[in-house]
């Protein structure tokens, strides 16, 4: 009987400060604080949980990259959670009655008037919602950079091998230079290694050149960065703030839109122009992304585009390989054997998150 009624309990704010606590340790300091600082705890039912972030970047992040560890933290600590929702807080929070009266998602409890008012008086200042890592009145900290994704640990294959050599020529340019192409122009599926190359490429430069400016950004990063700074009439500074950087990446160009699409062009002809680098990631090759003019996807195609093909058996299995090697390091007394790693790698033959997931939910078992 006391079983039953535990299973109908909700999961509650405590369940979720020891779900980030795993997180934490995890993940460690730095990297929790850059995704999990700002998550919250909003609702949940006997089989949901409802989480929410600021901003519609990080929900998209922590959702690509995350929403299974979350699924797997949350199971383990109560049995039967089979979904985690992501909401954009001031979404949710200017959601109107009649809206959600129709809506077939579940309810949120109310937000506290106060938080409310003091949402509205960021609306009405035309600024947008804080983004992570800089302010938002022509400065550029850049997206976050997952320390996890380095040279060292990406398992190169014949489908990236190509891709991987000039990341890597990129972030060992010196003196501020470019490399012998520029742009470079990596695009693939979902969970190929795009990001991954754009992270290590980042953190190489930064650390081969601290004193070179070398700004990661993702589309959608870039693009509420232009509509603040076009709301808060600082649009001037934050094109000067573009057109000093040294090295300029910008990820999920396939999520440029609008008027932030045309600043990408004036910005990528500036850059090119002063011999900087610039490196970009996308779903499709530079001549399908329509958003773009037709002079801007010349400039992207003139450098050196290159695709990260779909992996093979090998590729795969030295993926599986290097996370369980990772999961073994964090987790004490964790052993996979070779026969069910040959395995997943045999029959997981998506991508490479679907791989790690497989992975993951190992260390969950």
């Amino acid at each position: 009987m006391a079983a039953a009624e535990k299973m109908t309990e909700r999961p509650t704010s405590e369940q979720w400060d020891r779900v980030k606590q795993r997180l934490r340790v995890e993940l460690g300091e730095d990297v929790f604080s850059s995704w999990f600082g700002r998550v919250e705890f909003e609702e949940a039912d006997v089989s949901s949980v409802f989480l929410s972030v600021p901003t519609r970047f990080l929900k998209s992040w922590i959702s690509a990259h995350y929403s299974e560890r979350l699924l797997a933290l949350w199971d383990g600590e109560r049995k039967g959670i089979a979904r985690v929702e992501l909401i954009v807080r001031s979404a949710m929070r200017f959601k109107a009655p009649a809206d959600a009266e129709k809506s077939n998602a579940p309810m949120l409890s109310a937000v506290p008037p106060a938080t409310l008012a003091a949402t509205s008086v960021m609306t009405r200042r035309g600024q947008e919602p804080e983004v992570l890592n800089g302010n938002l009145n022509g400065g550029l900290g850049g997206s976050p950079v997952d320390p996890r994704y380095t040279f060292q640990t990406f398992c190169e294959g014949a489908a990236n091998r190509v891709a991987f050599a000039a990341a890597k020529a990129v972030a060992e340019s010196m003196g501020g230079k470019s490399a012998s192409y520029n742009p470079l122009y990596i695009h693939a599926g979902v969970g190929r290694g795009k990001t991954h190359l754009l992270h290590a490429i980042t953190r190489a430069a930064r650390m081969a050149q601290p004193g070179r400016n070398v700004v990661y950004l993702t589309a959608e990063h870039f693009m509420f960065r232009f509509v603040a700074a076009l709301r808060s009439h600082s649009a001037i500074p934050f094109k000067e703030a573009l057109r000093e950087i040294d090295l300029l990446l910008i990820d999920d160009m396939q999520f440029l839109q609008g008027k932030s699409a045309t600043e990408f062009g004036h910005t990528l002809s500036v850059l090119l122009g002063g011999a900087k680098q610039v490196v970009v990631a996308g779903d499709s090759a530079p001549r399908d992304l329509e958003m773009l003019d037709e002079r801007v996807r010349s400039r992207l195609s003139g450098g050196l585009v290159v695709p990260i093909n779909g992996f093979d058996t090998d590729l795969r299995r030295a993926i599986v390989g290097k996370r369980a090697e990772q999961a073994t390091f964090r987790f004490a007394g964790m052993n996979f054997p070779p026969a069910v790693l040959d395995y997943i790698a045999r029959v997981v033959v998506s991508h490479g998150r679907d791989l790690d997931g497989a992975v993951n939910r190992l260390v969950a078992a």
